[in-house]
């Protein structure tokens, strides 16, 4: 693994705050699935990445593919430009905490 993908794994460590079950029990909300940006009739593209993380959760550092790793990098960068763009108010029960859960985070967790 390079230097890069190292980072990229650290990150991805530090921005999902969400166990692989916390986020399966999320995606079977009916909350999960109200979020998202669709393609059709489709599942949303958050909730699609939630299933993702999920298997890349589940595995062990070297068994992580190029495809886990520049997944692992698409929510990185997810979760960083979607945080930034925090609603005033309340969030707890907000459409960007739901969005930002499909993606491994939860920022109402410390």
């Amino acid at each position: 693994m390079t230097t890069d993908q190292k980072t990229i794994v650290a990150d991805f460590q530090q921005v999902v705050n969400m166990s692989s079950k916390e986020i399966e029990r999320w995606l079977a909300t009916k909350e999960s699935q109200s979020v998202g940006q669709k393609q059709d009739e489709s599942e949303s593209i958050g909730h699609q990445s939630g299933k993702k993380i999920i298997q890349i959760l589940d595995k062990k550092g070297p068994d992580y593919t190029d495809d886990d790793v520049q997944h692992m990098q698409r929510v990185v960068s997810y979760v960083r430009r979607h945080s930034a763009q925090k609603p005033k108010g309340d969030i707890e029960h907000s459409r960007w905490r739901y969005s930002l859960m499909n993606w491994g985070h939860d920022p109402l967790k410390a």
